[in-house]
């Protein structure tokens, strides 16, 4: 099967949280036969940024940001693809992708993969005239990265024929084990950009816990926080590419996961850094948000806070020997049940299923 895929990113994660999906994705998707072109727009500096080069499993199409490089590059899709799939959150003319995708002739399977998905649907709850609206019920499917029923359930109330959460996962090939690195060493360390439905929650969570707990060190990775105004104890390190992940996420004793504000409402939405982070060995404390066991077993596998108070007594409390097992017991977890491998197959077999009910309905 030929996919083209309409993302934000695959050669670059710089602004672009999806980056890791879509290569844990992509990379596991190829592996079972399937030939992927990548089509992202020349915006955000991200060319500039690149942390990984054309990977050998995807050919990388960059187009200019303009009306007329989207169109081009839509139109050479179609001709071509078995399955045309456009990504939320492309950032340059994404409502105009989005209708096209959906209707420029073709023979291809039209899926709208969400990797945003609470965002999205509370963006078409507050808009009556949203254009995602119109175009849902024309796509075969909607893929999600998350959200659970509730997901589910908003998608097709808006028109959606089918709606399958694919969730994040781990690539075992990207993260793991590396030796540790002094400027990354710190108590609690966290990994996130600097967005405005996660900026309270990561004050709540992350940096109060820090003026609370003066005798233990903090690590802020991510872009945007420059500004920020924190404790002389948290240390803010930028952005912090691809390459140093693991060593970031094994540095410290223990690494937070933050979810904004839309995601922990919905739930079932673990982002890419809770696999990541339990990839590369990190005991992992997380935020509370409903289906967190679905993944891990709270206080086992990973540690669970409903309150920044919570994530201090974590980390008051949290041996080396303890933070090690928890790491070690969600490690094993995810690897036998959370790769993407496991997601490729749960894809390449929605995608036959799909292909026989579109052909029964034509």
């Amino acid at each position: 099967m030929k996919i083209c895929f309409f993302g934000s990113s695959l050669v670059s994660s710089y602004w672009n949280g999806a980056a890791t999906y879509y290569r844990g994705m992509l990379k596991e998707i190829a592996a079972l036969g399937h030939d992927i072109t990548f089509f992202e727009p020349d915006a955000f500096e991200r060319q500039a940024h690149r942390d990984i080069a054309d990977p050998n499993w995807a050919k990388v199409v960059v187009y200019p940001a303009t009306p007329d490089g989207w169109q081009r590059s839509i139109d050479m899709a179609a001709k071509s693809a078995d399955m045309l799939i456009k990504a939320s959150g492309v950032g340059v003319f994404d409502q105009e992708l989005e209708i096209a995708a959906a209707g420029i002739p073709s023979k291809a399977t039209r899926i709208y993969w969400d990797v945003d998905a609470p965002a999205t649907l509370e963006a078409m709850a507050l808009d009556p005239q949203h254009h995602l609206r119109r175009t849902i019920p024309s796509y075969d499917m909607v893929l999600t990265y998350g959200g659970g029923d509730g997901v589910v359930s908003a998608y097709r109330a808006m028109g959606a024929r089918d709606c399958v959460p694919i969730y994040n996962a781990l690539d075992p090939a990207t993260h793991y084990s590396a030796p540790p690195l002094p400027r990354f060493g710190c108590d609690l360390g966290l990994l996130a950009n600097r967005l405005p439905d996660r900026e309270q929650r990561v004050e709540t969570f992350f940096i109060d816990v820090a003026r609370s707990l003066p005798e233990k060190t903090f690590v802020l990775g991510g872009c945007g926080w420059e500004t920020k105004d924190t404790p002389a104890n948290l240390r803010k390190i930028g952005h912090v590419g691809t390459a140093d992940h693991n060593a970031f996420f094994g540095s410290g004793l223990a690494t937070l996961n933050v979810n904004r504000d839309s995601m922990a409402r919905y739930g079932f939405s673990p982002p890419t850094r809770v696999f990541e982070a339990v990839g590369a060995g990190a005991c992992l404390i997380t935020d509370q948000w409903d289906g967190i066991d679905h993944f891990l077993e709270p206080g086992r596998e990973v540690l669970v806070a409903s309150t920044g108070a919570e994530v201090a007594d974590h980390i008051s409390g949290l041996s080396p020997d303890r933070a090690h097992a928890i790491a070690g017991r969600a490690r094993l977890r995810i690897l036998g049940h959370h790769t993407y491998r496991h997601r490729a197959r749960q894809f390449s077999d929605l995608f036959i299923g799909s292909s026989s009910r579109i052909e029964a309905a034509e």
